[in-house]
């Protein structure tokens, strides 16, 4: 989970765990998302991820790239009214804040099952 907001990060996290899941992060840059990822890629990998369209001042932009090129399916979360910057993944689901517990596990499972 990539997420600068923290108390949008705990909420993140604690339905992500009653629901099941296990989360990894959360992490508030780029270079730690990154280098979180390759450490979760290198032992197991990941099923998918819920990524902020901005980290801080920092578009997720190579984030995005990076989740897409190791094939695994992602969620932008964003307060952001206009998407523009999702340049080369139109296709990923957008969740816009503020969203509920329920719509951010709704969305896991239906990106979930689009992968099965």
């Amino acid at each position: 989970m990539a997420e600068d907001e923290a108390l949008v990060a705990m909420m993140m996290e604690d339905c992500i765990v009653e629901a099941g899941g296990m989360v990894l992060g959360p992490v508030i840059s780029v270079p730690d998302a990154l280098r979180l990822l390759d450490a979760a890629m290198a032992d197991g990998g990941v099923s998918a991820a819920v990524i902020n369209l901005r980290l801080g001042r920092e578009n997720t932009l190579r984030l995005a790239d990076a989740l897409a090129a190791r094939r695994v399916p992602f969620i932008y979360a964003t307060g952001y009214v206009s998407h523009h910057d999702l340049e080369l993944h139109q296709e990923a689901p957008v969740l816009a804040k503020p969203y509920n517990a329920a719509d951010l596990i709704q969305a896991l499972g239906d990106l979930l099952v689009g992968q099965a």
